[in-house]
C-alpha cells in the first residue's frame, strides 16, 4: 500500500460508540508524522459519514477544508434497510459482535428510525453540496436497491460502496460509478452480513475496487484469490487497488505503472505452500521512486 486513505467514520447516537468521538488528536497526530517524514504511505482522509446521527456535521467540522480530505462516504445503518435489510442478521451482529444486550437491541432500533427520519435528508444534502463545492470524491454506502443508485448517480457519487445486492451492483454498472467490496468478503469467501459476494460480482464484470475494509492485508491477499480461483487475470484483479481506486478518488497522478505518473510500486514473492496453494509475501515499497521497505 502506497497510497491510505484513513477511513474515519462520524457521527454516532450511541455514545458508547468510537465514531460519537471527535478525531481532532488522530488528524493531529497524521498531520505531524507527515511533517516528520515518519510515514512510508502516502496518507488522506476518508470521511464516513453517519447520515441519521445527531452529531455528524458537528464532529466533521476538524474535516473541514482539510488537505487531506479525498473521499466522503454517506452512510445509513438503520436497521431494516441497505446493510440491515434483514433484521435479524442484524440482531446477531449487535447482540454478537458489539455485546448488546436484546433489550438495548430493541430500544436502539425504535430510536433508529426517528433518527433517521429528523437527521438523514438534511444530513445528506448537506455532504452532497461540500462535495460538489470542495471538489471531494463523493460515494454512496450500502446501496441496496436501483434506488438507491439512481440518487447517488444524481448526487454526482463515483463510487458505490459495498452493494449489499446484485440488483444495485449492475444500476452502479450501469450509470458510471465504481463498485467498492471489501477485500475480507474475497478471502473469507462471502459477506459476514449476508450480503451479495464480492467474488461473485467480479464473475460478472461488476466489481471494480477492493478496499480494506478493516484489515490492510487483505487487499493483496483478494487480488491473489481472486486471481487463483480464476476469477479474473492479474492486471484486471491489480487494478482494484491501483489505477481504479485512484481514478475514483481524483487521484490521477498514481495508479499504474506509466510516464509521468509517480512511481510506486510494490514488489512481491509468490511462496509456494504446503497444500499447493500461493502466498504473496511483499518483498519491497517504492513510493515516489523512493524505496520505503
Amino acid at each position: 500500500i502506497t497510497t491510505v486513505l484513513d477511513a474515519l467514520g462520524v457521527g454516532e447516537a450511541d455514545m458508547d460508540s468510537l465514531r460519537g468521538s471527535a478525531w481532532n488528536r488522530v488528524l493531529d497526530t497524521i498531520d505531524t508524522c507527515t511533517e516528520r517524514n515518519l510515514l512510508r504511505a502516502d496518507h488522506h482522509l476518508h470521511v464516513r459519514c453517519e447520515l441519521p446521527a445527531p452529531n455528524t456535521i458537528d464532529l466533521f467540522e476538524p474535516f473541514h477544508g482539510h488537505p487531506r480530505l479525498s473521499l466522503i462516504s454517506l452512510m445509513d445503518h438503520t436497521p431494516g434497510q441497505r446493510q440491515w435489510e434483514n433484521i435479524e442478521q442484524a440482531r446477531t451482529y449487535y447482540t454478537g459482535k458489539k455485546g448488546w444486550s436484546a433489550e438495548k437491541f430493541e430500544r436502539q432500533v425504535a430510536h433508529a428510525a426517528t433518527l433517521q427520519a429528523q437527521y438523514a435528508e438534511p444530513h445528506r444534502a448537506y455532504f452532497v453540496d461540500y462535495c460538489r463545492t470542495h471538489g471531494i470524491s463523493l460515494a454512496s454506502h450500502d446501496d441496496t436497491t436501483v434506488a438507491h443508485v439512481e440518487q447517488a448517480h444524481a448526487e454526482g457519487a463515483a463510487m458505490s460502496e459495498f452493494p449489499t445486492t446484485l440488483a444495485a451492483a449492475q444500476a452502479a454498472h450501469e450509470r458510471g460509478l465504481l463498485t467498492v467490496m471489501g477485500g475480507p468478503n474475497v478471502v473469507r469467501g462471502g459477506s459476514h452480513s449476508g450480503n451479495v459476494a464480492a467474488a461473485d460480482l467480479a464473475r460478472r464484470g461488476l466489481l471494480d475496487i477492493l478496499s480494506s475494509d478493516y484489515v490492510p492485508g487483505s487487499l493483496l491477499s483478494a487480488v491473489m484469490r481472486l486471481v487463483q480461483d480464476d476469477i479474473l487475470p492479474l492486471p484486471q484483479a491489480v487494478a482494484t487497488v491501483t489505477r481504479n481506486p485512484a481514478k475514483a478518488a481524483g487521484m490521477l497522478d498514481r495508479g499504474a505503472l506509466a510516464p509521468g505518473l509517480r512511481a510506486d510500486l510494490v514488489q512481491v514473492h509468490m511462496a509456494e505452500l504446503p497444500d499447493g496453494g500461493r502466498q504473496a509475501v511483499v518483498r519491497g515499497v517504492w513510493r515516489e521512486g523512493q524505496r520505503v521497505l
